[in-house]
C-alpha cells in the first residue's frame, strides 16, 4: 500500500488501483453517516476531489492519489457504512481506478514515511 499526506491509501495490482481512507482519517472523522461516491467511467486527475464523506463531526472531501478512470465503486457502502467505519483499510474501500499514469505512484508515501507523518 501507498499513502497520501491527506490520509488516503492506494493498493495497486497491475494497471488497477483500489483507494480508500486510512484508519487515522476515519478516527478523526468519527462515524461516517453518508458517502458520495464517484461515477463509473469518470476521469480523474491526481489530487482532485473524488468522494465526499459526511460524518457526525464534519463533511470532508477525499482526493484521488493518482490519475485514472473510475472502474468500480464499492456498492456495499450504499447499504452498509459500517464497513467504512469499521474497516476503512480493507472492506471499506471507496473506488477502483484504471491507472493512466503509474509514474505518479512514486510521489506517494510508503508505510514507514506515512507512520512518521502521524507522529
Amino acid at each position: 500500500m501507498k499513502y497520501t499526506d491527506s490520509h488516503e491509501w492506494i493498493s495497486v495490482e497491475g494497471d488497477r488501483a483500489r483507494v480508500g481512507i486510512c484508519m487515522h482519517a476515519q478516527k478523526e472523522l468519527g462515524e461516517v453517516v453518508h458517502v458520495e461516491l464517484p461515477e463509473l467511467g469518470q476521469e480523474v486527475v491526481a489530487g482532485s476531489e473524488i468522494v465526499t464523506l459526511e460524518s457526525t463531526k464534519a463533511a470532508t472531501d477525499i482526493y484521488t492519489p493518482i490519475s485514472g478512470r473510475v472502474a468500480k465503486i464499492n456498492e456495499r457502502l450504499k447499504e452498509d457504512l459500517s464497513l467504512l467505519n469499521d474497516y476503512p483499510e480493507s472492506k471499506g474501500w471507496l473506488f477502483e481506478l484504471n491507472l493512466t499514469n503509474p509514474l505518479e505512484l512514486k510521489r506517494l508515501l510508503d508505510q514507514t514515511a506515512y507512520q512518521k507523518l502521524l507522529v
